[in-house]
């Protein structure tokens, strides 16, 4: 295990997803005494790394964290047998985004409750990793989830002109290009490459009225489940997760009352926030703060 600075432990490691495919993740605790567990699930096509910041800013404040990447993204993806360090072509890795959330999500959840089964367990969601948590089935284990612009991301509630581009986009030329090529590639502008189950099952959501709601998958049922606290943020300047998307999502949780908060980027001192801005540590003394002391219950 290595030291870091600012009183913070951070380990690699890796565990086994419900079918015991290898999910890499670190682990960020404090040198102190740990008082809350965080398990944070990262937006679609975005590797952990994006969240090493945040993540260490909680375990400061005394929260053991795990970040961690869904198979076929970041450390999760397979190496490649020959080459230095290049990851294994997604041609015919099988993926979608409920085996996410089925197999790796919930996966992490559990062995989160395991390793730390006297903390309360938070679960902190970006966009996709927020719609996820409607979808496990041991939501139950989590006392209090956190959403960062987590939303139903139906290109409807988009704002103009970008929800024609993702429109025209996904089934123009993402759809397309995917099945000529067997995944999506980083290069087209999503991020990471993507595997053809996970950008298919995504472009259908984005294309249908109410995205996953629309879809007939029996984990749908999880939603109702949840009984824990849920606060949701949503920034001014996202095109994406505009409030009526993160509303949409949020209205899936029926056994509770989400409280879902706006944000303009001059509330924090910023010029822009949008999607990912969030994680910036220009942040860590108003958005993170804010959002750690309530996980936390302060």
């Amino acid at each position: 295990m290595d030291a870091a600075l600012d009183d913070v432990f951070i380990d690699e490691i890796s565990f086994p997803a419900t079918d015991g495919y290898a999910l890499t993740g670190t682990l960020f605790l404090p040198r102190g005494a740990k008082r809350h567990a965080v398990l944070i699930n990262s937006a679609t096509a975005v590797p952990r790394k994006i969240y090493r910041g945040f993540a260490s800013y909680l375990a400061h404040r005394g929260c053991a964290v795990l970040t961690y990447d869904y198979r076929g993204i970041g450390d999760s993806r397979l190496p490649a047998m020959v080459g230095y360090n290049q990851p294994k072509s997604l041609v015919g890795f099988k993926a979608s985004m409920s085996d996410w959330a089925a197999l790796d999500i919930t996966a992490a959840v559990s062995w989160m409750r395991e390793r730390y089964n006297t903390l309360p367990l938070a679960y902190f969601g970006h966009s996709f990793g927020g719609q996820a948590l409607g979808l496990i089935a041991n939501n139950t284990d989590i006392s209090r989830a956190a959403f960062v612009a987590s939303q139903a991301a139906t290109w409807r509630l988009m704002t103009s002109p970008e929800k024609y581009r993702v429109f025209a986009f996904m089934n123009f030329v993402g759809v397309p290009l995917v099945h000529a090529l067997g995944y999506a590639p980083g290069w087209v502008g999503i991020g990471e490459d993507l595997p053809r189950g996970v950008f298919l099952q995504w472009a259908d959501w984005v294309s249908s009225p109410r995205y996953l709601f629309d879809s007939k998958l029996p984990a749908l049922a999880n939603f109702a489940k949840f009984k824990g606290e849920l606060r949701a943020l949503c920034f001014s300047d996202d095109p994406w997760a505009t409030r009526p998307a993160v509303e949409l999502l949020t209205s899936g949780f029926t056994a509770i009352k989400p409280e879902v908060l706006t944000v303009k980027p001059s509330d924090v001192g910023a010029k822009a926030i949008g999607h990912f801005g969030f994680f910036r540590t220009e942040h860590r003394d108003t958005l993170w703060r804010g959002l750690a002391e309530w996980i936390q219950g302060e």
